[in-house]
């Protein structure tokens, strides 16, 4: 484990956690079976399927981030992070296996992540989806109810008016 790293991991997390030790596992097994490091733009993408401590790794040691767009959030409350290299158009996708941990306190956890094996910890394949386009910019509309912008594709029409997903009224039958 690159000492380091992992100090700048937890500075950034704010404390020590095993949440934070898969996330961190994760990007080292991604470094080293992708040959990836910083991102200073939109080469290196991460998709989490999490939002917990471990996302705070990629952060700090990917600079993978919302704001940049390399950093997005599939809703499926995994333990699971896709990384891919738009450069090289290598690709991997790290799932925790939180197996076996029954008995152990948060330090063993934490320890247990670190140092086992990646493939007792991870089940590594490759991601189900594709490479996200890089982030565009759109141009912004405002809501003629609240008044608020927002960009274009997330806009709606209702009942002749353009409306922001906060004042659009969801017409569902129950399909």
């Amino acid at each position: 484990m690159n000492q380091k790293l992992w100090d700048k991991a937890v500075d950034f997390h704010g404390h020590v956690c095993p949440g934070l030790a898969i996330g961190f596992r994760a990007c080292e097994i991604a470094m080293e079976k992708m040959n990836i490091g910083v991102s200073e733009d939109e080469q290196i993408v991460c998709i989490t399927e999490n939002d917990a401590c471990g996302v705070d790794a990629v952060q700090a040691l990917f600079s993978c981030t919302i704001g940049k767009g390399n950093l997005l959030h599939r809703k499926t409350g995994k333990q699971a992070y896709s990384f891919y290299n738009r450069k090289t158009g290598e690709k991997l996708r790290l799932y925790f296996k939180a197996k076996n941990i029954s008995g152990m306190d948060r330090e063993k956890w934490r320890k247990h992540i670190l140092e086992t094996p990646a493939e007792e910890v991870f089940q590594l394949s490759q991601p189900k989806y594709e490479l996200p386009e890089e982030a565009r910019i759109f141009k912004t509309l405002y809501c003629e109810t609240c008044g608020e912008g927002a960009p274009d594709h997330k806009m709606r029409h209702q009942d002749g008016k353009t409306v922001c997903l906060d004042c659009f009224s969801e017409y569902n039958r129950g399909w």
